[in-house]
Formats: structure tokens, sequence, C-alpha cells
């Protein structure tokens, strides 16, 4: 697979990704699908969880990983890879996309160990009150889950998404790892069309 091909190839992907990141990290400010949670945080209410309103979906696997797609992508425009130049140049376009995929990955991850904000109670705080209620023990104890009594299926909600763009992440990191490895070589060995040239005068 020529160099060029091979940038189209991770580009689509990273298109998807950049908008499953960007979707996730937006319905993460509307837990249980209700927009007064995100009213009142924003009168200074605890109500959202903090990793949300660090938005590395959508600047980290969003825009941070949208901007080398499109570069990427147009590495592999006119049939093959462009340039020398242009593969030069997408290797480190692919390294914002690395530093956007860590920190969305990061934050996901940080806000699947820490667990939703919510209105919570059991058996040792009977009193409900708005909080982070758990420990990194959670994701394999549902049992605990029921501790959140507002928003509804709040942690289900907040594992869901979270999960998602941990994921995404992770393919992203792949991707445009895989992208500074291609155009090393794109740059280094050249063009298609080069080598088809000189395949045509031989």
């Amino acid at each position: 697979m020529c160099t060029g091909a091979c940038s189209k190839f991770i580009a689509i992907p990273l298109y998807v990704m950049a908008a499953v990141s960007i979707i996730c990290n937006i319905m993460l400010f509307f837990p249980g699908f209700d927009t007064t949670y995100a009213a009142e945080d924003r009168e200074g209410e605890q109500r959202l969880t903090q990793e949300v309103k660090y938005m590395a979906g959508l600047i980290g696997g969003g825009i941070l990983v949208l901007i080398p797609a499109i570069h990427i992508h147009l590495t592999s425009a006119n049939g093959c890879c462009a340039n020398r130049c242009g593969m030069f140049l997408s290797i480190g376009f692919a390294a914002l996309g690395v530093v956007g995929a860590v920190y969305s990955l990061s934050v996901a991850a940080l806000g699947l160990a820490n667990g939703p904000t919510c209105l919570w109670s059991n058996e040792f705080n009977t009193s409900p009150e708005w909080g982070t209620p758990f420990n990194s023990s959670y994701l394999t104890d549902k049992e605990q889950w029921s501790w959140c009594l507002i928003p509804e299926n709040v942690v289900e909600f907040n594992v869901g998404l979270f999960s998602t763009l941990l994921v995404a992440a992770c393919v992203e990191l792949a991707l445009c790892l895989i992208q500074m490895v291609n155009g090393l070589f794109g740059c280094i060995c050249g063009t298609c069309e080069v080598l088809e040239e000189a395949a045509k005068i031989m």
C-alpha cells in the first residue's frame, strides 16, 4: 500500500472517532438527557462531573484530532501522497493528534475512575447530598450504583460515555502513531507517483 493510500485509510476513521468524541462530550453535559443540571452547575451548584468540564472529548479527541485528520486526508489527494513536504508536515499534525488523543484518554480514564457527580446517599450517609461518592471499586461493585439517586441512571450514563471516549481515544492514538511512521516513510522514500513514473521509464 502506498503511503498516500495509507494516509487516506487513516484519515477517514479519524473523522469518525473525532465526531464520536465530540458527541460523547456534549452528551455528558446533560446527564439523564436533562438540561437542568447543566444550568444549575453554571449557576455555581455542583451538578456535573468535574471531568466533563475538562472538555477532553471536544478539545482533545475532537478538535486536536480533526485538524490532523484533515491534513492527513489532503496528503492522499491527487491519487497518492501529494509530495514529501506534505508527508513531512503530516508527521507534525499527527503528533498534535497524539497529544489530543492522550488528553482525551487521560480524562476519560479519570472520569471512569472517579465516578459521576450525583445526589447520593447510603447506609453511612442517610442525608442525601450532591457529590462524588465512589472510589475506584465501584466499577466492579454494581450495588454501589444505587447510591446515586439523581440524575436517574447517571452511573450507567457516565460509564457508557466515558468508556466510549476511552476507546475512541485509544483508536485515535494508534492511528496518529501509525501516520507518524507512514509520514516518515513518505518523506524519506518519496511519493508513489515518483515510483510509478520511474517504473514507466524503465
